[in-house]
């Protein structure tokens, strides 16, 4: 039997239902729920083949552990994705981008910066396994379809993975608040992979010193730092400007 995992929320398994519909076993729908938004993602899922189950909101909460389901929870069949970075760096047309988290433990911080660089195009996003949240029904939800879309890929040892990087000519720019340069004044062209830290926390030192450069967000309020996963759009969506500009 292949491996199976399930989805819940209608970004989540909408996606699904776009980008791989032959995987998509069955969904459950809540069945006390008719408005417009449900009606329409019943007709999506018909158009597409979709087996539909009628459930009530405990069976939803039993299958995916949480009552944020918003009337939809579907089992789909594991889908592939890289899982190397050398697959990843293998199907990348032009010059790559990828996404490094350093210390995120946060299941709806991850989401949103899967959602975040699927929004900017990046190729992967790169996290280590200790101090790190591996995906999860949460995850996904938060993610809104992005987990099925950018693969996240899972490291022993980030430092390493950063000088194979760089042996691959790709440069490694960390964001970190007391970087003397700001993210406006870095050349972000090219291969390149940023490296982001958890809020408060910031990169490890280890991943500082194997940065290629640092670069910081210039703050104009009170705040002293952003969430991890605004910090990722703005750096992100930085890079695609000058990226479009070049």
């Amino acid at each position: 039997m292949s491996a199976q995992r399930v989805l819940f929320g209608f970004h989540a398994v909408t996606v699904r239902l776009k980008t791989a519909p032959e995987s998509v076993i069955e969904i459950h729908v809540d069945a006390s729920r008719r408005d417009a938004r449900m009606r329409q993602f019943i007709e999506r899922a018909q158009a597409a083949g979709a087996r539909l189950v009628d459930s009530d909101d405990a069976a939803l909460h039993k299958l995916c552990g949480t009552h944020r389901h918003q009337g939809v929870v579907a089992r789909v069949e594991k889908t592939f994705q890289a899982r190397t970075i050398d697959e990843v760096l293998d199907g990348v047309q032009g010059a790559p981008l990828l996404l490094l988290l350093d210390g995120v433990t946060d299941p709806h911080n991850l989401g949103a910066c899967l959602r975040v660089a699927d929004g900017a195009g990046v190729q992967a996003v790169i996290a280590p396994k200790d101090h790190a949240v591996g995906l999860n029904a949460t995850v996904a939800k938060v993610a809104s379809g992005a987990a099925e879309t950018v693969p996240y890929l899972m490291v022993t040892n980030l430092s390493r993975t950063i000088a194979a990087l760089k042996a691959q000519h790709i440069r490694v720019i960390g964001a970190a608040d007391d970087a003397p340069a700001t993210l406006y004044e870095a050349d972000l062209t090219g291969p390149l992979a940023l490296v982001l830290g958890a809020e408060g926390e910031g990169l490890r030192q280890l991943t500082r010193r194997s940065c290629d450069a640092l670069v910081r967000i210039p703050m104009a309020g009170a705040v002293e730092s952003l969430n991890v996963s605004v910090a990722a759009g703005v750096c992100l969506f930085e890079a695609q400007r000058q990226r479009r500009g070049a």
